[in-house]
């Protein structure tokens, strides 16, 4: 719908996109972006939660190192520019951004107080860091990449926290995922959601691996998840 403009902490300003609902306000998610940029998949969801009642922010987190990037997953060029993008980016910094777009979610005239977070990919594990650094209330992550490095900060959860997890995820290998549900097994703050026949980014509409009937699931997931602990 429109873009504002964040400070970072440590000084500098970087771009988010703004999808307000259609009653001018709500509660705040904060929405992360894969490792593609702000690009239409993320707008487009962006306006999705909109329609859901949210106001939503989806921050340029690799303003750092080439602010506005905005591409696709459909070439070779693409993917080698958005893995070098993960490669560089510097995951602290990141929440600090992603922090300091939360909070100017939380200010912001449309939000009406609580505000949550949803990533995708890179954006599904800086939403578990989000639940373990930040006073996000409420934060659901699909098919992070590298949560199982962090888990040393699961003792910091103190917000709900819903991950899906792609049973086939090529990105994910079932070592990952089984530390990763050791590790958090028995913490009433975290539902793990499993997708057993699914691989990396089944939610990401028009990629290789999308599959309808598992987005659907795991969206009405997130929708209930963010109603419960949002509304």
């Amino acid at each position: 719908m429109t873009e504002v403009t964040i400070r970072a902490a440590d000084g500098g300003s970087f771009k988010a996109y703004l999808a307000t609902p259609k009653s001018g306000t709500g509660p705040g998610i904060l929405l992360i972006q894969e490792i593609f940029g702000v690009n239409k998949v993320m707008r487009d969801l962006a306006d999705g939660y909109a329609a859901q009642g949210y106001v939503v922010m989806c921050p340029d987190i690799f303003w750092r190192q080439e602010p506005g990037v905005d591409i696709t997953d459909q070439s070779k060029a693409e993917w080698d520019k958005a893995f070098k993008l993960f490669q560089g980016f510097n995951v602290d910094k990141g929440v600090d951004d992603l922090k300091a777009t939360s909070a100017a979610l939380r200010s912001h005239a449309a939000c009406t107080g609580k505000v949550g977070s949803v990533g995708y990919c890179l954006g599904g594990k800086l939403a578990y860091l989000m639940a373990t650094r930040s006073d996000s209330d409420a934060n659901v992550g699909y098919y992070g990449v590298g949560i199982q490095d962090l888990l040393g900060e699961a003792k910091s959860l103190k917000k709900p926290l819903l991950l899906h997890v792609a049973n086939k995820d090529g990105f994910v290998p079932p070592e990952a995922q089984a530390k990763v549900k050791a590790a958090l097994k028995g913490n009433s703050l975290v539902t793990i959601d499993d997708y057993p026949e699914q691989d990396h980014a089944f939610a990401r509409v028009g990629g290789e691996h999308f599959d309808k009937a598992a987005a659907d699931l795991a969206n009405k997931r997130t929708a209930d998840f963010f109603k419960k602990h949002l509304g």
